[in-house]
C-alpha cells in the first residue's frame, strides 16, 4: 500500500513557512508500513490542485492532503477534491454544530464564511477537529482513499495521531519500526566500512547511515505484520551495532540528543559540570540547560570572551595569554582547570578558538579551536581545525566539546570501577 502527500499553500512555495506537515505525516505513515513514494507542494490554485490530484490518483492508494480547509476564498483544497471527484458539497450537520460550539466557547460569533467549513463532498466522512474549526475529511473511492487535513500543525498533528492513525491502521498495511543508533568519534565513511558486511547482507531489516553535525546516525528499519514483529527483527541488529561501535554509541533512541546523553551520564555518576566558553559564547551551556534535569548537574557557566574575563573569572594567567595567546592549548588548559576550581565542579568543559571571519594570522587560521576538559584536576586538550562559516565553526566546537567531555567521563568512570 502506498501513499502520496500533497501540501497545499502558496505560503509554503514562497518560503514564508516551513513545511513541517509533510515530514510529520511521512514519519507517521511509515510506522504503519505504508510506503510514500511522492510528496509535493501545490499553491492555492484550483487548476493546479486538480492536475496534481489527477497525477497522484494514477499511482497511489492513499492521497493525504494538508492545508486549504479554512474559511477564506484561497482555501480551495476541499473544493478541488470535490470537483476532481465530481461530488457536490453538502452541509454536514455535526460539523456545523462543532463550529457553533467552538465560537460559543470563546464568546464569539462565527462570520458567514466560517460555515464554508461545514461543507463536505457528498458521501465523505468528517473527522472532528478538537483544536480548530475545520474538520478533517475522509473520502473513499474504488481505487483511492483521500484524507484531507487542516494546515496548522497543532490541529493536524493531534487529529492525525488520535483519528487518522487508527483509520489507516485498520486498512491492514502492516507496520514499520525503526531505531536509530547514534555514534560520535567515527566518521560516516569509517562507520559504513565497519558495517559493510551488514549492509551488503541486508534484506529486512534495512540499514542506512546518515551524516550529522559531528555525529553519524545508523537507522535500522524493519517491516512486520505488526509493530511487535518489526521490533523483534530490529533488536538483534541494534545489539550488533552496539557491539561493534562500543562506547562510540551514545544512544539508540531517536529522541535522545548528545547533550541529553551527557547530562544523563553526569547525573548517573553523581558528577557536576561547569563550562568556560570563549568562541562558543554560551552555546554549550545553552545546549545543556535545554535538557530536563540539567539543574542537577550544571553548577556554573562562564562566558569568557575577552582576555580580561578569562583572567578575572577563571584565573587564566596573564603570562600565558601574553606568551601563547587566547587561542592556544595552554590557555584552554588553564580555562578548564580554572573553571573547575572556581565552580568546584567535577567536570569542566572549556573552548577557545577563532570562529571568524576576522582575527586570523598565518599561524592561527579561522577554524582553529582548542577544547579542554578537566576531570578531578586532570586536563585533556584537543586541537581542531574546522571549516565553514562562523555559525558552523561555533556549532562544531560546541558539539565536539560535548563529545570530549563524554569520552573523558567514560574513561574516568572505567578507571574508578577497575580502581
Amino acid at each position: 500500500m502506498n501513499a502520496e502527500i500533497i501540501c497545499v499553500g502558496t505560503e509554503i512555495l514562497l518560503g514564508n513557512i516551513v513545511n513541517t506537515n509533510a515530514a510529520f505525516i511521512a514519519e507517521r505513515i511509515s510506522r504503519l508500513g505504508i510506503e510514500c513514494y511522492n510528496q509535493c507542494v501545490v499553491g492555492d490554485n484550483m487548476d493546479r490542485c486538480i492536475a496534481q490530484l489527477k497525477d497522484s490518483s494514477s499511482r497511489s492508494d492513499i492521497i493525504i492532503l494538508s492545508g486549504g480547509l479554512g474559511p477564506t476564498e484561497d482555501d480551495i483544497t476541499k473544493e478541488a477534491v470535490a470537483k476532481f471527484l465530481r461530488l457536490p458539497l453538502v452541509e454536514d450537520e455535526a460539523s456545523r454544530k462543532s463550529i457553533e460550539a467552538y465560537f460559543a466557547k470563546r464568546g464569539k460569533e462565527p462570520t458567514e464564511n466560517n460555515w464554508k467549513q461545514a461543507l463536505l463532498p457528498k458521501g465523505a466522512k468528517a473527522v472532528p477537529n478538537d483544536n480548530g474549526t475545520a474538520p478533517g475529511i475522509i473520502i473513499e473511492t474504488k481505487n483511492c482513499k483521500y484524507i484531507l487535513l487542516p494546515g496548522p500543525p497543532i490541529e493536524l498533528e493531534a487529529m492525525f495521531d488520535s483519528q487518522i492513525m487508527p483509520y489507516l491502521r485498520g486498512l491492514g498495511a502492516g507496520a514499520i519500526f525503526s531505531r536509530t543508533v547514534k555514534i560520535v568519534g567515527v566518521g560516516e565513511s569509517e562507520a559504513e566500512t565497519m558495517i559493510k558486511d551488514m549492509i551488503d547482507a541486508q534484506t529486512n531489516p534495512t540499514i542506512a547511515t546518515y551524516a550529522k553535525t559531528a555525529e553519524v546516525h545508523i537507522r535500522v528499519t524493519a517491516f512486520g505484520s505488526d509493530e511487535k514483529e518489526a521490533r523483534k527483527l530490529v533488536k538483534p541488529v541494534v545489539k550488533e551495532l552496539k557491539s561493534r561501535f562500543g562506547n562510540n554509541v551514545y544512544a539508540a533512541e531517536e529522541e535522545v540528543s548528545l547533550e541529553q546523553s551527557v547530562v544523563e551520564l553526569l547525573a548517573t555518576n553523581k558528577m557536576s559540570l561547569s563550562t568556560v566558553e570563549s568562541c562558543t559564547g554560551g552555546m554549550i551551556s545553552s545546549m545543556i540547560v535545554n535538557i530536563p534535569g540539567a539543574s542537577d548537574v550544571l553548577k556554573c557557566a562562564f562566558v569568557t570572551y575577552s582576555n580580561k574575563a578569562k583572567r578575572k573569572l577563571v584565573g587564566v594567567k596573564k603570562g600565558t595569554l601574553d606568551k601563547y595567546g587566547a587561542v592556544s592549548k595552554q590557555t584552554a588548559t588553564e580555562m578548564a582547570k580554572g573553571g573547575a576550581e572556581t565552580a568546584k565542579s567535577d567536570v569542566c568543559i572549556a573552548v577557545t578558538g577563532l570562529a571568524g571571519p576576522g582575527g586570523a594570522t598565518d599561524t592561527k587560521p579561522v577554524g582553529l579551536v582548542y577544547i579542554g576538559c578537566c576531570i578531578k584536576g586532570e586536563v585533556r586538550v584537543r586541537e581542531f581545525h574546522f571549516s565553514g562559516d562562523r555559525t558552523k565553526i561555533r556549532t562544531l566546537s560546541a558539539k565536539n566539546a560535548l563529545i570530549l567531555a563524554r569520552e573523558c567521563i567514560l574513561e574516568y568512570i572505567s578507571k574508578v570501577d577497575f580502581g
